[in-house]
């Protein structure tokens, strides 16, 4: 394909300049508040102004700025095969799902069920079969799993059935914990995850402007043992920030400033990506809509503010509030990728898989988003302008009212200049009606029954397994 288009700009040059002063105005005047004792000591020792009886910490412009300035413009995140690693800072645009759902549709009874440990299992299996999902983030809550082991079985059985990056979040440090224990142990040691680590954690402050004692926690561990991160704020407009959605951007760009500043502050050069998930809500009926058009402006203009400090973002988009996968899923999913992604998000997330306000998935939504992201990639791909392309010889050739089917140029070119839909209909109707009037949802069934029936075993070698078993008795068979 050819260079990608100029990326979409959302905000005026200015607009965004004034969006980022008043987010370190923010922290330089009102501060983050760090409930956390020994945080706030670690922050006043490395030159943070720490208010110990608010819990507040201020960040001075010139502190801030030089702080900020130790993290990576670009890092990699790596697939455990090699095929799908992740260049974040080049440019690249990368799909992957959402987490930490509590639903799932059933569609052959037409209705929600609880989420259990095999749906990890096997949102991890589609991922890794869905091309333009390019990493997995934990799709949900495995309700049956006692706390303690939660993360332990999640990010296992997540390993055990893709081998592309894996993302998640932790829910305090003995989480993480388990993450690393369980991931180093399928690298063959801390220096070989280290060297290339093939899972990263989300963390998320909490608006407005607080982040928690477990976040740091998290933070800490994984930014010392090599582990990228993010640090997330998902502030709603009219809730947890202001409703203007530059008052959210300009309170959710402090947020996610300090963020990347405290990782930092615990190891300078840490990989940690710039995290933005703005939201709002319907203030009409106090509804909260992930899918609303402004969320996928304002993931559109995060972008814009972490590139102002070279940094790689985890943005969202492809979200909708429909509770099926149906034409509301379709045109709010579609509009917002294709915004967020035209504005050069690096990790788009939430955009595979998602319904209701990303508080539920379906399999089938999964392979249906898979092919918006194809189409989305196709356009930021562009068009290659060469003296191949161009085509004068073809066209001198076959001159005036000629046809071009049957050309070496038409053949040369065919696979690379479009892209060719699996799931839309584009047959005559006739066809069409002989196949048994299909469409896109029946041919996605049709693909997830044959992804699940080829990955009921997992991925990892089965000598592996056993040891990990052995080694981790808290691991229960999916």
């Amino acid at each position: 394909m050819g260079t990608s288009l100029p990326f979409y700009r959302p905000l005026a040059p200015e607009d965004a300049t004034e969006i980022d002063k008043t987010g370190r105005r923010i922290l330089e005047r009102v501060g983050i508040r760090v409930r956390d004792s020994t945080f706030l000591d670690t922050l006043k020792t490395a030159g943070a102004q720490v208010d110990y009886d608010n819990q507040r910490v201020r960040f001075g412009a010139d502190w801030l700025a030089e702080v900020v300035g130790r993290a990576p413009s670009r890092f990699i995140l790596y697939s455990r095969d090699g095929q799908n690693d992740l260049h974040l800072g080049e440019g690249k645009v990368y799909f992957t799902n959402g987490g930490r759902v509590f639903r799932i549709l059933d569609v052959e009874k037409n209705r929600y069920r609880y989420t259990m440990l095999r749906h990890v299992a096997r949102t991890a299996a589609l991922v890794h079969h869905l091309e333009h999902i390019r990493f997995y983030i934990i799709a949900c809550q495995a309700h049956a799993l006692k706390a303690q082991t939660y993360h332990l079985n999640d990010f296992y059985h997540a390993f055990d059935h893709t081998t592309k990056h894996v993302m998640g979040g932790c829910d305090d440090l003995e989480g993480a914990e388990q993450m690393w224990q369980v991931a180093n142990f399928i690298a063959g040691g801390g220096d070989r995850l280290r060297e290339k680590p093939f899972v990263s954690v989300i963390t998320n402050p909490i608006s407005p402007l607080t982040i928690d004692g477990n976040t740091l926690n998290v933070l800490n561990f994984c930014t010392t043992h090599g582990i990228p991160v993010t640090c997330a704020p998902a502030p709603m407009a009219g809730a947890t920030s202001p409703a203007t959605l530059a008052g959210t951007l300009s309170q959710m760009h402090a947020e996610a400033l300090a963020g990347v500043a405290i990782t930092q502050v615990l190891a300078p050069g840490a990989k940690v990506l710039y995290g933005a998930v703005p939201t709002t809500m319907d203030l009409r009926k106090m509804e909260f809509t992930m899918g609303s058009v402004e969320m996928a402006m304002m993931n559109a203009c995060a972008v814009q503010l972490a590139k102002l400090y070279n940094l790689p973002i985890y943005a969202s988009g492809g979200v909708t509030e429909a509770k099926r996968p149906d034409i509301q899923a379709g045109f709010e999913k579609a509009f917002s990728s294709l915004m967020v992604a035209m504005a050069g998000a690096d990790c788009l997330h939430l955009a595979a898989g998602m319904l209701d306000s990303a508080n539920s998935i379906s399999y089938e939504q999964y392979v249906m988003d898979n092919e918006i992201m194809g189409m989305v990639q196709r356009i930021l791909s562009g068009i290659k302008v060469n003296e191949d392309t161009l085509g004068f010889d073809v066209i001198e050739k076959v001159g005036p009212g000629g046809n071009y089917v049957t050309e070496d140029h038409t053949v040369e070119h065919m696979m690379d200049e479009f892209f060719y839909p699996k799931l839309s209909v584009r047959c005559n109707f006739d066809v069409w009606e002989e196949q048994g009037q299909p469409d896109m949802f029946s041919r996605a069934k049709d693909v997830v029954q044959k992804i699940l029936e080829e990955s009921k075993k997992g991925l990892l070698d089965t000598g592996l397994v056993l040891e990990i078993e052995k080694a981790f008795p808290g691991i229960q068979n999916a």
